[in-house]
């Protein structure tokens, strides 16, 4: 099977959930004998083609004139896919929410979207309206897709609360984990605690700063770590600086900034932290959790949007009110007063992800709704 994945990220050139997810199910479909082609808009004059393990990539060459680049980028993007296409027939041509709003509908390729999270979901979230103009290319791109695949029951549901699937296929299928991955050989430093993520209002990372300050009057010596890039507001302000102006210093002793980090370095700290805290205010599914608990890490998540779908709660992690500051705490807390538990429990959690989000089966779940599309 020839599948092609209209994507802006990838991991060898942009950050972000659904370029993770990608990389790590295409490398497992060529790994059983698919084909996987990603298209995407690129910042160079000239097209570049790269390969990852299989996989190949094409980013696209950015305008070179005065001409907008959504319209730049689905005339080259829809050029290329009927390259391809003639060359080497496609069975699948996917992308995320709002990704199929220009393909044309003459392009003879079933189109299926996968819910990472469009821009109606992240609505609320974020507290914002409706762009109307992103608004009205998301409800494009759901008109022209032949099916649709959501990470999450959760995702599924909140997104019908905007836009119609308009009674067409639609599958929940979870994102896959690289479950090759074992616990690292890194001793703990039990005053770690870690969150990975861009840092930003929806991540809640005000929220767990001051619950961190809660934390640090029980426990001085605790250290929190975050792993991810800065948000920028529109006219260019760092979120991080707005947090340091916004907030207490005293907020900020032994809070450690890191920013983007390979992901080999990820796992490193991952297995080096005692706790790991990701207090998001809205997930489509939330990998880093899970990343976190294949390594055996125990997790504090959000007891909402996804939460109860991800975790056990008591069992293989803890869901927190990610409002509450004084709730996240507890949580933190219970894990430092309770060690032996909190080792059964991240022992339990890698033993949760081992069953229901293996690479391997998840692709033939994706496999078999692709090839139920088909003639």
């Amino acid at each position: 099977m020839h599948i092609v994945f209209l994507s802006h990220e990838y991991p060898l050139w942009s950050p972000g959930g659904a370029g993770t997810f990608i990389q790590t199910f295409g490398r497992e479909a060529v790994r059983e004998g698919h084909q996987i082609t990603i298209i995407g808009a690129g910042k160079s004059s000239e097209e570049i083609q790269l390969y990852d393990e299989g996989v190949v990539l094409y980013r696209m060459p950015k305008s070179k004139n005065i001409i907008p680049d959504f319209i730049h980028n689905a005339k080259v993007i829809n050029r290329k896919i009927r390259e391809i296409h003639s060359k080497n027939p496609i069975d699948i041509l996917e992308s995320a929410e709002l990704g199929m709003a220009f393909i044309s509908r003459r392009q003879p390729i079933k189109k299926v979207i996968r819910l990472h999270g469009g821009h109606h979901f992240f609505a609320e979230a974020e507290k914002r309206g409706i762009n109307w103009r992103k608004g009205l290319v998301e409800k494009m791109s759901f008109k022209k897709a032949d099916a649709f695949i959501a990470v999450s029951k959760y995702v599924k549901e909140h997104t019908s609360k905007y836009l119609s699937y308009h009674d067409k296929p639609l599958e929940i299928i979870n994102y896959p984990i690289d479950t090759q991955k074992t616990p690292l050989e890194h001793p703990t430093k039990n005053n770690q605690i870690l969150f990975a993520g861009t840092i930003c209002e929806k991540k809640g990372v005000r929220e767990l700063l001051k619950a961190f300050q809660l934390v640090r009057q029980k426990y001085p010596k605790k250290e929190l770590h975050l792993f991810g890039r800065d948000w920028f507001y529109p006219n260019g302000d760092s979120y991080i600086e707005t947090l340091k102006k916004e907030l207490d210093n005293s907020i900020f002793e032994h809070v450690y900034f890191h920013g983007s980090v390979p992901r080999d370095v990820l796992d490193t700290h991952y297995s080096e932290a005692s706790i790991c805290v990701f207090p998001s205010h809205m997930e489509t599914q939330g990998l880093v959790c899970l990343e976190a608990m294949l390594l055996e890490k125990p997790v504090v998540f959000s007891k909402y949007g996804p939460g109860p779908e991800t975790i056990n709660h008591a069992v293989t992690g803890l869901l927190c009110d990610v409002y509450e500051p004084n709730d996240i705490a507890r949580k933190i807390i219970w894990y430092i007063e309770n060690p032996e538990e909190a080792k059964l429990i991240g022992v339990k959690a890698r033993k949760a992800v081992l069953e229901k989000y293996d690479k391997a089966s998840i692709l033939q779940k994706n496999i078999a709704f692709y090839q139920s599309l088909l003639p």
